[in-house]
């Protein structure tokens, strides 16, 4: 993938959002003109000013019929129906959680929104209300699924499926959102030996592949084992791989994380984080990279 390349704003000819579709997005810096058409109608990021419309934030130019917004590069999440997001339970409220999901608000799990202990499914009670803490509590880590989106941007999750619930034992990596590309689907088991959750929030999720699969604990049943000091060194090494693609602006997907990481390896793990380093390793996963799409 290619990088995003960032500058100050110099004077340049406005090129309008009805050019070639396709080809390279248009990026602005705030202050640049993004038309001077009065056809258009002001969306997000945007502003009007001496009937030119401008760019008041640093990012890609987006055009849907006349509407025109600017995405900035570096923002909240701004969450969607259906991505995938890892969060962090910061308080028990009457039926419901609330979750830090790096958006502007904080996300809403309702007990009704969540699988019971062993997959039950009946109507919750006050005995399960009253048990909320012991499902969730202050601190614990979760992996769930926007469920919708209020009318206010704040988000209500979900995690009625068995693959989503309660994070046992891993690293927390945060980045942009920005970075985290999306696919069909954001939980890898890569060969390395580890696997990580790439939340659309920006959170991801490192943690040593388990053996097996159980699918009877409705995701609240954490894993508490010791972990291997060689599954600990995978782990490390992701977790520096990845602020090594961060620094260097390239996006987050399975295939650039395993590149990455296969780069790393004539490296030390303290080592990977030196600039020097960090750009060699990150060089050659973007060329890998470009060579697996030619």
């Amino acid at each position: 993938m290619a990088a995003v390349a960032m500058r100050l704003p110099v004077a340049r000819k406005a090129v309008g959002p009805s050019g070639p579709r396709g080809g390279e997005k248009h990026l602005v810096a705030p202050g640049d003109t993004i038309t001077t058409d009065t056809g258009y109608m002001r969306g997000h990021g945007t502003y009007v000013a001496e009937e030119k419309l401008i760019a008041s934030v640093a990012g890609a130019v987006e055009r849907v019929n006349k509407l025109v917004c600017v995405k900035a590069l570096k923002t909240r999440y701004n969450g969607e129906v259906g991505d995938i997001v890892v969060g962090r339970i910061t308080e028990v409220q009457q039926k419901r959680w609330k979750v830090e999901t790096n958006s502007r608000l904080d996300s809403v799990l309702l007990l009704s929104s969540m699988n019971l202990p062993g997959g039950e499914l009946r109507r919750r009670s006050a005995e399960d209300e009253l048990a909320m803490r012991d499902y969730l509590q202050e601190g614990d880590l979760i992996s769930a699924e926007v469920q919708s989106v209020f009318s206010d941007g704040a988000v209500s999750l979900h995690t009625r499926s068995l693959k989503y619930g309660k994070l046992g034992q891993g690293v927390l990596v945060q980045v942009s959102p920005s970075l985290v590309k999306r696919q069909k689907t954001h939980f890898h088991d890569l060969p390395c030996g580890a696997s990580v959750i790439l939340g659309n929030n920006g959170f991801i999720w490192i943690y040593p592949t388990p053996e097996q699969k159980d699918e009877e604990a409705g995701g609240f049943t954490t894993n508490l084992e010791p972990v291997s000091l060689s599954d600990r060194e995978v782990i490390s090494r992701l977790r520096n791989c990845i602020v090594a693609l961060v620094t260097q602006k390239l996006m987050l997907f399975d295939t650039s994380i395993l590149y990455c990481y296969e780069a790393s390896l004539p490296h030390q793990i303290k080592d990977i984080l030196k600039p020097e380093v960090m750009e060699e390793i990150v060089l050659e996963t973007r060329q890998r990279l470009l060579d697996l799409e030619g």
